[in-house]
């Protein structure tokens, strides 16, 4: 009996259940939106704020790029600490969306997977939590951890281009020196982000299954990438692989519309490129379904995806007897008393 390929299984639970990426899209998009509707009644009443005077109007008239950053600066100046404010304010209302809905879509999706795998893909038959409240919380935490997790990542950022930018001084200006330094920060955070960032989204697979805390579906995520590591890197490396070749594709589409700039409306252009870029990130909402559906494929069907332990083959001896690898001169399988003390 072959091993069925978690890749290839997965792959066949997202097109088998084409509800499931519509729920994945139904709350990435959601946020998205709201997310992008906040920013830009944001971005509109803060530019509703600033003072403009006749003098800067003078200025932004005048088409000269020095009298256009004067004015710019002057319209600015008092206001960035608003901007802040409003900034995290909308940052944190953000996050918590995107927690609830993270967490509420995250149920539904494993618990129609794990319900898909184990009646062998023919039914779901999503299995029931013992308690709703303990899940949520579970993967409330998760999600802020994972939250937090990109905070931090930005912030070393920041301390990263400090740090490196003590090196140019205003007497003995080195930026080359500078961004040489920076380079091995910034790749440090950028292979221990995404790490922790799949650690904790793979975790919250366990806390729905196994009904475990926070930390307990975390060590039972480390667990099982560490015992299940040929499986679980060959769904990430293929699912990773069609999200490239999907990037490379939408690149190369979006690069169309913009070669007839100038011979076509404006706004059909930028229509195409609305429609090209929600055509992608429908397909990489499904891509992620499908990693999703292999590496619980690999949770829910060990016994299958791990060959057996061979077994040594008896000896047969040429005259009929069956003989076993056991070695019988062996004096420490002597029944008779003080052999291999006499040896």
């Amino acid at each position: 009996m072959s091993l069925p390929s978690p890749t290839l299984e997965g792959f066949r639970a997202a097109v088998r259940r084409p509800s499931l990426t519509f729920a994945e899209i139904t709350w990435r998009w959601a946020v998205g939106a709201i997310a992008w509707t906040l920013f830009l009644f944001s971005f509109i009443e803060y530019l509703n704020t600033l003072p403009v005077t006749r003098a800067d109007k003078t200025l932004l008239g005048t088409r000269q790029p020095l009298l256009i950053g004067k004015a710019v600066s002057h319209i600015l100046r008092g206001s960035l600490d608003r901007a802040v404010f409003a900034a995290l304010l909308a940052m944190v209302a953000i996050s918590l969306l995107w927690i609830v809905a993270a967490s509420i879509g995250r149920v539904a999706t494993v618990h129609a997977l794990l319900g898909y795998f184990r009646n062998g893909g023919v039914a779901d038959n999503p299995p029931k939590s013992p308690n709703q409240f303990a899940l949520f919380r579970s993967l409330g935490a998760l999600n802020c951890l994972r939250v937090a997790v990109a905070l931090a990542a930005i912030l070393a950022f920041v301390g990263g281009a400090i740090l490196a930018g003590f090196v140019s001084t205003n007497k003995n200006p080195q930026p080359g020196l500078a961004f040489v330094l920076f380079l091995p920060f910034a790749a440090s955070i950028c292979v221990v982000w995404p790490a922790l960032n799949w650690l904790l989204s793979l975790a919250s697979v366990f806390a729905i299954r196994d009904g475990e805390d926070v930390f307990g579906a975390v060590s039972a995520a480390a667990l099982f990438s560490r015992e299940r590591t040929g499986p679980v890197l060959a769904v990430g490396t293929w699912t990773g692989l069609a999200h490239l070749v999907a990037l490379s594709v939408a690149g190369t589409a979006v690069s169309l519309p913009l070669a007839f700039v100038g011979l076509i409306p404006g706004r059909l252009i930028l229509g195409l490129i609305i429609l090209l870029a929600l055509t992608y990130f429908a397909v990489v909402d499904w891509l992620y379904i499908a990693r999703l559906a292999g590496y619980i494929c690999i949770v829910e069907m060990p016994e299958v995806l791990v060959p057996p332990t061979p077994q040594p083959f008896p000896q047969i001896d040429p005259g009929g007897r069956t003989e076993t690898a056991i070695d019988r001169t062996e004096t420490i399988l002597s029944d008779m008393p003080n052999v291999a003390v006499g040896t």
